[in-house]
């Protein structure tokens, strides 16, 4: 357990320290830019919460898996707290993550050839339904869908986005419904993809 602590207060510190500087670079994608302060102020505490009870879950396992689900957790995590605070995902972001999933698939000796299918049939997919909604999808969802590939492989990225999708629906018909949004307001995806990622690694494993 105080591996667990000690390792989530230090990913705790190094995320929002990072978030803080993406936010900071000209001409940053904030959909919020004024609220930075507000929409942020649970960010810490929350962050070591989720990181804790994940990494708590996996500290049994042998070294070489548990480095490569702290990375998986650590980028969920900070993805999480993007997409909710400013409706955004950044590239900085997404790149190492996808990065760190090819070198995952090969360290652990993982079918890379499935996860390499699962991202570029994930991520084209939601790029048509972008296509076909005039903008429904963000384009930060649909990287995320192609490196989420990269990382589950199809079998559990199906599964991913299954779930997702219906939380995701259920979570927009409840906003319109208290007119927390309109049909016109920008609903962020990303989180429903990013939790429901980390829910199913924690009962898969």
């Amino acid at each position: 357990m105080l591996i667990s602590i000690i390792l989530s207060l230090i990913l705790t510190g190094v995320g929002t320290r990072w978030i803080n500087s993406l936010y900071q670079m000209p001409n940053a994608p904030l959909t919020f830019p004024d609220e930075i302060v507000s929409r942020s102020k649970f960010r810490p505490s929350l962050m070591f919460l989720l990181m804790f009870v994940c990494l708590l879950h996996f500290s049994e396992m042998p070294l070489p898996q548990f480095f490569y689900i702290t990375t998986i957790i650590f980028f969920l995590t900070m993805i999480t707290f993007t997409d909710f605070e400013q409706y955004t995902i950044f590239n900085k972001m997404l790149l190492p993550f996808a990065i760190f999933g090819i070198l995952a698939a090969i360290h652990l000796n993982l079918p890379l050839a499935d996860r390499i299918i699962a991202a570029i049939v994930g991520g084209g997919i939601f790029l048509i339904i972008a296509f076909v909604s005039n903008g429904g999808i963000g384009g930060g969802d649909i990287k995320l869908v192609f490196v989420l590939g990269l990382w589950l492989g199809s079998e559990m990225l199906l599964n991913v986005v299954f779930l997702a999708s219906i939380l995701g629906g259920f979570a927009a018909i409840f906003f319109l419904a208290t007119k927390k949004m309109n049909r016109k307001s920008f609903f962020a995806y990303g989180p429903y993809f990013t939790l429901t990622t980390l829910v199913m690694l924690v009962f898969a494993f």
